[in-house]
């Protein structure tokens, strides 16, 4: 078998070299990479190597039911998918490479709850754990009794609970142990001084008078009538006091004269016979020089004679208030008892009225307190007259309200801001008018008024 000559072939020049046959090279190169790709026989296992008999294929098909065939299928792979999976056997040239962990679909609450990563995890697991020991709370029959050897009117320092903030030497001030508290989650609340007392000396509930029973005693209903009597009269004293200093200090007068005092105010300096004198005035000093109106200030210089007697009479001044004062504090010398009198007797008014002032505090600091823009003033007491008393429940007549009762009481209480009722509020007028395009030719607005009363125009909005 006669070989091919190899042609010789010049190689100086660099395009030479494409002319050269290197197919067994690439033959060889293209099989080693199909090896590392798919991998080498001996590599390969006998299932993917041998292929089992037909019928033996077929019975083990038929031994499994759809179910278990449906699982089988479950496992596999999408065949749409297929081109994505990397079926190469050749290895990363690159030994590190940071490796991307492909995430499961869907979350996985447990393992959030177990190993937190964000902030919202840790603040779920905080959250849960407050639940719980809510709810542990709720459950435990212990926490539901009251602690009644506690003090609650006892005034506690906050920084007796956190150890470090209150030492002996008092380097820690108070600001500073405020400002950490805040810092470490257990801020100090302050709460207003009204907490740590009573506002109001009002009960939550005052059973009413005996007077104001369906059936009362004659002396309780006597009793009720005269309290009633006593509010009304000091009503009508005030109303007559506020009639006095206002309505009736001034005189009244008809309104004829009413009108002739303000005519003649108004008046006032605009007479005829002045405007008649004021012309005359006008002519007269046309005819005359200028002059002014004031005459020019002379600068008129004291003499000597002036201003020593001027001297002599300050000196006797200051000499006559020397003589004055030492004349009242011999005075005072000889009266030194009446003195002491008037001092202790001044003193004595000063811790008087101190004491009334110290009172008058005392009983504001339980009266109903101005929440609102109004006062709280106190309601009419409810009443009977004689001849409304019935004597049973079905015919007698209602006075009270329970509801108006509680909501007075919370009032009463400053637990409520005073208020009154407003009414039905107005609804606003809308105006209606006709439109331009729905009026005929040549009616006026006269016509519209008349149809308009008439009721046979149509308003359109």
């Amino acid at each position: 078998m006669s070989v091919a000559k190899r042609k010789r072939i010049s190689k100086k020049n660099k395009s030479a070299w494409r002319k050269t046959d290197i197919k067994d090279v690439e033959d060889y190169l293209e099989v080693q990479r199909q090896e590392e790709r798919v991998g080498t026989v001996a590599d390969k296992p006998d299932e993917e190597l041998f292929i089992l008999d037909g019928e033996s294929v077929a019975q083990k098909r038929s031994a499994l039911t759809e179910k278990q065939k449906r699982k089988v299928n479950a496992k596999k792979p999408l065949r749409s998918l297929n081109a994505l999976i990397n079926t190469s056997k050749v290895q990363d040239p690159i030994v590190k490479r940071n490796r991307v962990k492909l995430k499961k679909s869907g979350r996985i609450i447990e393992e959030e709850v177990r190993n937190p990563t964000k902030p919202r995890h840790f603040q779920a697991n905080k959250d849960r754990a407050r639940y719980h020991e809510t709810l542990e709370k709720k459950n435990n029959k212990k926490s539901r009794e009251i602690d009644t050897s506690k003090d609650i009117w006892a005034v506690e320092d906050f920084r007796d609970k956190i150890p470090g903030l209150k030492d002996e030497k008092g380097w820690i001030s108070r600001e500073l142990a405020l400002h950490v508290t805040n810092n470490i989650g257990k801020p100090v609340i302050k709460v207003h001084e009204s907490i740590r007392h009573r506002t109001t000396k009002a009960k939550n509930f005052e059973p009413p008078h005996p007077g104001t029973s369906y059936n009362p005693s004659l002396e309780d209903h006597q009793d009720l009538l005269a309290n009633v009597v006593q509010t009304e009269t000091k009503i009508i004293k005030k109303e007559e006091h506020m009639k006095r200093i206002t309505t009736k200090m001034f005189s009244k007068v008809t309104p004829e004269e009413r009108d002739q005092l303000r005519l003649k105010e108004m008046r006032a300096g605009l007479d005829d016979e002045d405007e008649g004198n004021n012309t005359n005035d006008e002519t007269n000093d046309a005819d005359t020089p200028y002059t002014t109106l004031n005459a020019p200030v002379e600068n008129k210089k004291k003499s000597k004679q002036a201003r020593r007697k001027e001297l002599k009479q300050k000196e006797l001044q200051k000499k006559h208030q020397e003589r004055k004062a030492l004349k009242k504090q011999v005075a005072d010398l000889n009266r030194i008892k009446s003195i002491k009198a008037e001092v202790l007797a001044e003193s004595e008014a000063l811790n008087q009225m101190k004491k009334h002032r110290k009172k008058v505090a005392e009983q504001k600091k339980f009266e109903p307190k101005r929440l609102g823009r109004l006062k709280y003033v106190e309601p009419d007491v409810d009443v009977n007259m004689a001849e409304d008393i019935a004597g049973n429940l079905r015919n007698i007549k209602t006075e009270s309200s329970l509801l108006v009762d509680r909501f007075k009481n919370f009032q009463k209480r400053n637990i409520l801001p005073t208020s009154v009722a407003t009414g039905k509020q107005k609804a606003k007028k809308v105006k209606r008018f006709p439109r331009a395009s729905h009026k005929e030719a040549g009616i006026s607005h006269q016509m519209l008024r008349d149809q308009k009363k008439s009721g046979t125009l149509k308003f359109i909005k």
